[in-house]
Order: structure tokens, then C-alpha cells, then sequence
């Protein structure tokens, strides 16, 4: 094995680049740009733990704050950042719009699909959107996506009026009437949400009937999911949309370094304490199906040399 290479692994280990026997001292520190999401979201609370979990053993991690998956696909596809969140959706668009400059590391965990709405408001189900303004979430989002073919599977009788907005400008518009709903897409609970929860009574609409039209339109990327019971002040489960998160990458990142931030992942994954949802402890089992994101070799090897 090259001094370099190995002095990289150790560093991906944890052991300090000296110890590699390289008479020139540390090797430089390898950089990675993490985009993650809007502030109090999963992807930027995650992101900012999993940097400072990839700064411990010795690699440079920047994280940058985005509109979250579709922002954070085009820059990794544009060589503007090496890790990425995406939802499954999101990434399973630009990989079959022929975008093969994506790879993923991981499955990470299920996100939910909020649709929130006042606690007294007469809206009592998705069709009742019909007409009224909604936010759809950040432009550039994969909240928006999302929200998008949510809203085509209702099938309403007259289209709602949507916007684009990020998770705090929708709680906000939602608190002073500008939009009847907001979409949001997260685990459970999203912290942002919760906090909003806490002084602005909500209730989350049941979207459970559309997954099997989603499903027919655009595959296995869509799940059955349920908010628990407890959650954002409501005392019953609320059948929803589920898609998965995954850590995605460039698909020209070094080999090795996709191998040792995937070893990194999971070594680091107590400490991360991933979304409470299922799926949100990591799992090399769940981890490895992305669908039709192909996994990177880098991660590849990591998975076999856990499995044998």
C-alpha cells in the first residue's frame, strides 16, 4: 500500500498520520463539503453532528447550509460539494434524468411527510386544498418535489395556489393566515416544527391513500409511514408518505475516501443520534438499498468488508 493511502486510512480511523511511518509528517487534510438543508431541519442538524463526527478523525468537513436535495444534487453534480443529504425521490429523479455524476453512500433514514395545517382549521384532508394557497416548501427542495406529485395524486378539482418556502417561512405564513398549509418533509420529530408545534396548535393531515398512486407513477420510493401518536401535541398516529434520506456523494469522489467516510458513518452512529424513526439507527442492511442511485464502490467495499 502507497505511504499516502495508508496514511489517509489511518487518518479515516482515527490514528494520526505519523503513525503511518511517513518521515514527512501528517498528510494533508482531505476536504469534504457536506450539503445539508435549511436551519432546524434533520439534514443541517445531522450534517453539522457527522462533520464535527468526520473533523475527529482528521478529515476536513465544511458544512453548507442549502435548500436541501435538489440544491444539494446539483452541487455535487457541479463539483460545488462532495457529500450531500438527498431524499430518495429527489435523487432517484436526477439519477433517471440521466445525471450519472451522483453515487450514494448510504440510506440513512425514513422522512416523513408533514402536511400541517392549523389545529381549528376547516381544511380536513388534502382534497379541501383545493384553490386555497399552500406552501410547498424551499424552492430547490426535495420538499417541493415531493409536495408536487402529492398534490397531482389528490387529484383536486381545482388547483391550489403554491408557494415556494423554506420551513420558517412557513410556519410563519401559516401563524399569520397567508397560506392554508405547508408541506414539510423530515424525520420525526423535526425540531423546527416541534418548537413551532409547541406554541401554535397544528394538526398534520392524512395522506396515507395517496401512496399507492405514488408508488404506481414512480416506483418503490414512497412507503406507508405514520407519524407516532404524541408528536407535535396531537394524541393519535397520522398516516403519511414516507421516502428515505440518503447520504449521497460525487460519483467521482476517491474510492478510499467513500470508504472511510461510510466506515466513519457507522462508527460514529451512537453518537449522531440519527431522526427517532424507523430506519433512523443506522442499519448496513437497510443502508444499502438506494434504488436506482447506484452505490459508490468506495462504499461498496465498506459494505462487503462488514459482510464478508
Amino acid at each position: 500500500m502507497r505511504p499516502d493511502r495508508r496514511a489517509f486510512l489511518l487518518l479515516a480511523a482515527g490514528v494520526p498520520a505519523v503513525a503511518a511511518g511517513c518521515s514527512r509528517g501528517p498528510e494533508p487534510r482531505v476536504r469534504l463539503r457536506l450539503a445539508t438543508g435549511e436551519a432546524g431541519g434533520a439534514y443541517e442538524v445531522l450534517g453539522q453532528r457527522f462533520a464535527g463526527e468526520l473533523r475527529r478523525r482528521g478529515l476536513a468537513a465544511q458544512v453548507l447550509r442549502t435548500a436541501a436535495s435538489v440544491e444539494n444534487l446539483a452541487m455535487l453534480a457541479e463539483g460545488r460539494a462532495e457529500l450531500g443529504f438527498a431524499l430518495a425521490d429527489s435523487a432517484d429523479r436526477a439519477v433517471r434524468a440521466g445525471h450519472p455524476k451522483v453515487a450514494a453512500l448510504a440510506r440513512m433514514y425514513m422522512n416523513y411527510v408533514h402536511l400541517v395545517v392549523p389545529a381549528g382549521s376547516p381544511v380536513g384532508a388534502v382534497s379541501d386544498l383545493a384553490g386555497r394557497r399552500v406552501s410547498i416548501g424551499a424552492a430547490l427542495s426535495g420538499t417541493a418535489v415531493t409536495a408536487e406529485r402529492v398534490l397531482a395524486a389528490a387529484r383536486l378539482t381545482a388547483p391550489a395556489r403554491t408557494v415556494t418556502l423554506g420551513l420558517d417561512a412557513s410556519t410563519k405564513a401559516l401563524r399569520d393566515g397567508d397560506v392554508a398549509a405547508f408541506f414539510w418533509s423530515g424525520g420525526v420529530p423535526t425540531p423546527a416544527l416541534d418548537a413551532f408545534a409547541r406554541t401554535t396548535p397544528v394538526r398534520l393531515l392524512a395522506l396515507d391513500a395517496l401512496v399507492a398512486p405514488l408508488r404506481r407513477a414512480y416506483g418503490p420510493v414512497y412507503e406507508d409511514a405514520a407519524v407516532p401518536a404524541g408528536e407535535y401535541g396531537r394524541g393519535v398516529p397520522v398516516a403519511t408518505v414516507g421516502t428515505p434520506s440518503y447520504l449521497v456523494c460525487r460519483a467521482s469522489l476517491s474510492g478510499d475516501v467513500a470508504f472511510a467516510v461510510t466506515r466513519i458513518l457507522f462508527a460514529s452512529r451512537d453518537r449522531l443520534e440519527a431522526p427517532d424513526a424507523p430506519g433512523g439507527r443506522l442499519d448496513r442492511r437497510y443502508a444499502i438499498g438506494t434504488g436506482a442511485v447506484p452505490l459508490h464502490p468506495g462504499a461498496v467495499r465498506y459494505y462487503r468488508s462488514t459482510y464478508g
